[in-house]
């Protein structure tokens, strides 16, 4: 289906203001098209002026639907839906004409201008499936009234407002609770759900003629509900905004559409949801996360101390080659921590790798006996890595740049005391792979060399890692100017 971007961008000639408007009504018709039990869908006029195009559609969750099928990027030509183009040349709520059948199901159409500057930019047609008609219950007329005043609204160019918004989604629903309010902010309608919420936060007897505001402040306790002017603005349905209040036990999220049909203030509505299982899972998430990072963060230390427990024990040796070995086993040991480091700092199970492959550079050089003589540069971005490739990248990046400093620059100096070799980290990324280069400009592979017939364990733990463990492909060639290049490609 095309989006509704693309559909103004072929069809229309609105402007980037234009364009908000109708996104900010469509962030809140959800409401309007759950009180008027109705389908809605948006119709702008085409750039020559011969019809309308359908760019947007929104089903009730309180009743039927009036369409089986979408009608987005529909066109309909000028005649072929008179109330229409009646609401869009003379700018006003059009309900005349006869149920429209569909689908074998009887429809009644209205059609509301959507005015924006005081032009008409477009046309909401209301599409009520009657087939689900029947005598209405309080309930169902409060909604109605409500819906029609929103409708008039928008008629005037007075809803939505630019406000807060409520397309997040803990924002509530009509059906969640509903109470409707008169100019004072006496509740002259609440719907069951919202006595069910109101009476978990603490209510005895019923809503009807309280006055919101004071209610919530017998209930809530100061420091879980708003400052007074924003509790009086919202709770009285006199400011577009949308607050959270509660006990201890119950959280509430309450928001306010002030009521102007007439552009004079004639009360409003409040939606409002109980949440308190979202929150208590977000304070359990919370917990958890805190938890995880304790755990990362304990990891790196028992990692530190294993590295200098090899290190202590790497000076007690004679042997060089054990020496070495143990060596090895600190850098590798060191390139895991500060993974698990990066990871107890963050928020969520991913590091950004540039910082913990810079780290690692340093860490390579610096305890080489060529500290100072061989500089890593990088090139490119990693990006953002989730935990189990960063522990696995940092291994192979380690070793990477250890056997170019080892083998690569093992004669630096031999000749020329103040010789200095370069390694360059490069790394391209796009949506699915990342490539990334080590190359140095070093001795270069020996003759006759074969990645597949070597014993070198670095070699054989990168090989490993790449395939086994990233998925990847490792290659080792000669550099474009001498020395060696390993190339490795992973999906990320």
């Amino acid at each position: 289906m095309t989006s509704f971007a693309e559909l103004v961008r072929q069809h229309t000639d609105l402007d980037a203001a234009d364009v908000a408007w109708l996104q900010l009504l469509q962030a809140d018709w959800q409401i309007i098209a759950d009180l008027s039990f109705a389908d809605l869908v948006l119709w702008l006029p085409d750039r020559e002026g011969r019809g309308l195009w359908a760019v947007a559609q929104m089903r009730p969750t309180t009743g039927p639907t009036a369409y089986l099928d979408d009608v987005v990027g529909t066109y309909a030509a000028t005649g072929t839906w008179p109330l229409l183009d009646a609401a869009l040349v003379q700018g006003r709520v059009v309900r005349e004409g006869d149920p429209e059948w569909r689908d074998d199901i009887p429809v009644r159409i209205e059609a509301i201008p959507v005015v924006h500057d005081g032009r008409t930019i477009g046309v909401i047609g209301r599409h009520t499936n009657l087939l689900g008609v029947r005598t209405p219950s309080r309930l169902e007329l409060t909604y109605l009234q409500t819906a029609a005043d929103l409708t008039q609204m928008i008629a005037t160019g007075t809803f939505p407002d630019t406000g807060q918004r409520s397309d997040h989604a803990d924002s509530p629903r009509v059906g969640d609770g509903f109470v409707r309010l008169d100019a004072p902010g006496h509740v002259v309608y609440a719907s069951p759900n919202a006595q069910s919420v109101y009476r978990r936060l603490g209510l005895q007897g019923d809503l009807t003629g309280l006055v919101l505001a004071d209610l919530v402040r017998t209930l809530v306790p100061p420091r879980r509900r708003p400052d007074e002017e924003t509790l009086s603005a919202v709770l009285g349905a006199r400011a577009w905004r949308e607050v959270e209040i509660g006990s201890d036990e119950v959280s509430l999220i309450v928001r306010a559409i002030p009521l102007r049909p007439a552009a004079q203030l004639i009360g409003g509505f409040i939606l409002v949801r109980d949440v308190s299982d979202l929150r208590r899972r977000d304070r359990e998430l919370v917990t958890k996360d805190a938890t995880i990072r304790e755990i990362h963060h304990r990891v790196k230390n028992n990692l530190q101390t294993v590295a200098a427990l090899l290190r202590l024990q790497a000076r007690r040796i004679d042997s060089a080659e054990a020496k070495a070995a143990l060596e090895e086993a600190v850098r590798r040991v060191g390139s895991i921590a500060i993974v698990h480091e990066m990871l107890s700092q963050a928020v969520e199970e991913t590091v950004e790798f540039d910082e913990i492959a810079d780290r690692l550079g340093s860490m390579v050089t610096e305890v080489s006996a060529l500290t100072g003589r061989v500089r890593v540069t990088r090139t490119g971005h990693f990006g953002t890595l989730p935990s189990e490739s960063a522990n696995a990248l940092a291994m192979v990046l380690t070793e990477l740049l250890q056997n170019a400093v080892e083998h690569g620059f093992a004669d630096l100096g031999a000749q020329d005391p103040e010789a200095a070799g370069a390694i360059r980290v490069g790394v391209r990324r796009d949506a699915t792979r990342l490539v990334v280069t080590v190359e140095d400009d070093g001795a270069g592979l020996p003759p006759g060399f074969s990645l597949e017939g070597s014993t070198n364990l670095g070699l054989s733990i990168v090989r490993t890692l790449v395939e086994s463990e990233l998925g990847g492909v490792l290659t080792l060639t000669g550099g474009a100017s001498g020395g060696t290049c390993a190339r490795f490609e992973i999906e990320t």
